[in-house]
Formats: structure tokens, C-alpha cells, sequence
């Protein structure tokens, strides 16, 4: 079975801390042990795993992304948002975190993130966890 997070974004540029959403989501699965699968849809969009005790952390990345890979800088993209494309490229689409006694195997400071880089938009996770 595959649960669905629905995700709002309100800025051009994003990161959301979906951690608490995967682990509901994992838990109403049911499974007790196996390999979660998170799983962005989207081109302009990614997920990744990193510290969310410290908000700095999320803000340089951002920040380090948009100076590596600038907003309208001459792209052959004729939509305007090859630097989304691009982020997303770097960022990635899918994670996998190891689930061990229904709860999420993160370490003590890690969080999931959703990264919007092409919003704002309504935007969907999809979860999967398999059993083993």
C-alpha cells in the first residue's frame, strides 16, 4: 500500500520539515520492520534527509543551492525554471529509511525535508513501506 502526503508550498523556494507526516504515515501502515520508501513526483522538487535540531543548517543549504545554481541565470529552458530543474537534480526524488519497531530508523538529529523550488504549488510524497 502507498500513503500520500499532500504538501502546500507559499514561496518561489522552500524546505519543509515532513518528518512528523512520513512517520504518521509509517505507522498507519502498520509494518514493524522494512525499508520505507519516500517518493517526490515532481521535477521541480526533491526530498532529503539532513539535521532539523538546527534551522541554520536548512537555510544555508538553501541559500548554498540558489548561489550554485542561480534564478534566471541565461538557461535554454524556455519555462523560466531550469534553476528548479536543476536543484531538483541535485537534491534528488526518493529516500529510503530503514523502519525497525514501526518507527522510523532516523538518526538523533536527522528530519526528512521536502524542497519546493518551483512554487508555490500543491505538491504530493508518496510513502511505501515494504515488509522484512
Amino acid at each position: 500500500m502507498v500513503k500520500k502526503i499532500e504538501v502546500k508550498t507559499s514561496k518561489r523556494e522552500e524546505i519543509l520539515d515532513i518528518t512528523r507526516e512520513v512517520e504518521k504515515a509509517v505507522a498507519s501502515l502498520g509494518v514493524e520492520a522494512g525499508v520505507c520508501y519516500i517518493y517526490v513526483p515532481h521535477t521541480t522538487a526533491g526530498v532529503f534527509i539532513n539535521e532539523h535540531a538546527d534551522p541554520s543548517v536548512v537555510q544555508d543549504i538553501r541559500e548554498t543551492l540558489a548561489r550554485l545554481v542561480p534564478y534566471g541565470a541565461g538557461y535554454r529552458h524556455l519555462e523560466g525554471n531550469a534553476d528548479a530543474h536543476i536543484k531538483a537534480t541535485l537534491v534528488g526524488t526518493s529516500q529510503v529509511v530503514l523502519v525497525e519497531g514501526g518507527r522510523l530508523l532516523l538518526g538523533t538529529w536527522q528530519g526528512i525535508f521536502f524542497a519546493e523550488f518551483d512554487g508555490p504549488r500543491r505538491r504530493k510524497v508518496y510513502i511505501k513501506v515494504l515488509e522484512g
